[in-house]
């Protein structure tokens, strides 16, 4: 008779992410994970597979997480370009707080990751392709209304602002000067007036 499992595997995943995106992916154990998980290390290889079988996992719930949140923010009726100012500045204001060591979990595996693991890089690749689709569609949406200047490439600016979040993101982690990342964003958003 198969045994049950006597742990959420959700809340396993969830907690790993935490884990993961807290102390990066070389810097974690197995021990680590079946301690902090409070998992048996033979349920955590038969739920998840390797460490980096459930990292990857991490980083696709990190995806599932933080999208919706952009799309709504993104996607709101009426003037656009408001919306795409207080994207930017959330990310700056974010990297800039208390928090920031920890910084994002994509941008994370992209330093750590991605230059060597073609998996990590794919799904960095994915979100930052995403993110650059909802700026895209955001901008196509505020030159229609009229909100950018003509001649202002809807592609080019969402690349740029792609660009600037993920090293406001970097910078942030690092940076003892918080204006560093509120100035590189405030004169990035003057691309769009």
């Amino acid at each position: 008779m198969a045994r049950t499992k006597e742990f959420d595997p959700d809340a396993a995943l969830q907690a790993a992410l935490e884990l993961f995106w807290r102390r990066g992916y070389e810097a974690t154990s197995m021990n680590d994970l079946v301690e902090h998980l409070g998992i048996g290390r033979a349920s955590l290889y038969a739920t998840f597979g390797s460490k980096h079988e459930l990292y990857l996992k991490a980083l696709d719930r990190y995806a599932e997480l933080t999208d919706p949140r952009l799309l709504d923010e993104l996607s709101q009726p009426g003037p656009v370009l408001p919306a795409v100012r207080a994207l930017v500045r959330r990310f700056a204001a974010e990297a800039a707080s208390e928090q920031r060591a920890a910084g994002c979990f994509v941008t994370n595996t992209a330093a750590e990751l991605a230059p060597h693991d073609r998996d990590a890089a794919r799904r960095v690749e994915a979100s930052w392709d995403h993110l650059e689709t909802l700026l895209h569609s955001a901008l196509v949406r505020a030159a229609a209304r009229g909100e950018l200047s003509p001649g202002r490439d809807p592609r080019a600016l969402a690349r740029m602002l792609v660009v600037l979040l993920q090293g406001v993101r970097v910078v942030g982690k690092a940076a003892s000067d918080p204006l560093r990342v509120h100035d590189a964003a405030e004169q990035a958003l003057t691309l769009l007036d």
